[in-house]
């Protein structure tokens, strides 16, 4: 086609992909250059703000490393990770809901014995987390793989502090016969999001703030479930109406209880204030589709 114009570009290029052999990915680019192409039509994109727009990308693929991933906070800040979520989670009535799953999850955490310190000498207010495995028909889950992390009390996962290699705040456990799991660890506490790179300063042109609300992270996988990737948020924190990434679900909020210096749940003597917390996890059986 050589007669190309404002009227004629959507349909040559839409041409173009006649011949892919992937059903599906003709179909999502059709209507990725469809949705593309009516946006720079109905805002009528100047080239300065295109070029905007490259660079824009451009300084999130430089910034993304093997430590810090800047389009998914790009996709959580945007809210398309909680529609993906939420399009691809739709569970029964009763089971734990799914949230995103964040820029701060690794491969390789170290695995902890039930009762352990996952900690792991991260700064915080000690934290005795308490939880149980099921399935929807109550059947405990036994020998299921819970994946933890989370923040510190300055706000940073350990793959954040450079120069620093050691696993903090974050492990992999198993649920005992009874699908229960208990484990060491520390208060969560409100964080921003990295906002030193460009979806930081997106947020700053737009008048949002980076902050998410306290919270602790799951993912749990076990034989006959689908996997499940979770926060439990602390009740009562800041942030929980204006979470910067939407991920609060109000059934995934949970009260983090103080208590004062005394026998902690291990038996252990604590000198300082800490604080338990107790949530159950309801797994949906994996279907066949």
């Amino acid at each position: 086609m050589r007669k190309i114009d404002e009227d004629t570009i959507t349909q040559a290029v839409i041409a173009r992909h006649a011949a892919a052999s992937d059903a599906r990915l003709r179909e999502v680019m059709t209507s990725l250059v469809q949705h593309l192409h009516a946006f720079a039509r109905e805002v009528k994109l100047s080239e300065a703000e295109w070029f905007a727009g490259i660079r824009f990308l451009t300084e999130a693929g430089h910034i993304t490393d093997d430590k810090r991933q800047e389009f998914i906070l790009l996709s959580d800040t945007l809210g398309l990770s909680t529609l993906v979520t939420a399009l691809n989670h739709k569970k029964p009535a009763g089971c734990t809901e799914a949230t995103v799953f964040g820029p701060f999850h690794v491969e390789g955490a170290p695995h902890y014995a039930l009762g352990a310190d996952v900690a792991n000498g991260a700064k915080g207010e000690p934290c005795f987390v308490n939880a149980q495995v099921r399935g929807l028909d109550g059947t405990p889950v036994a020998g299921a793989e819970v994946q933890v992390w989370q923040a510190d009390a300055d706000g940073y996962y350990d793959v954040q502090r450079a120069g620093d290699d050691t696993h903090r705040a974050r492990g992999v456990l198993h649920t005992d016969a009874a699908g229960r799991l208990h484990f060491r660890s520390i208060l969560a506490e409100p964080y921003p999001i990295p906002h030193d790179g460009p979806v930081g300063r997106m947020l700053d042109h737009l008048g949002r703030h980076p902050w998410r609300p306290a919270h602790l992270h799951f993912m749990i996988t076990a034989p006959g479930y689908e996997r499940l990737i979770t926060h439990v948020f602390r009740e009562g924190g800041r942030y929980l109406d204006a979470d910067a990434v939407f991920g609060v679900r109000a059934s995934l909020i949970a009260d983090w209880v103080r208590h004062e210096p005394g026998t902690a749940p291990d038996g252990s003597h604590s000198a300082v204030p800490f604080y338990t917390l107790d949530f159950d996890f309801v797994l949906n059986p994996e279907t066949t589709r």
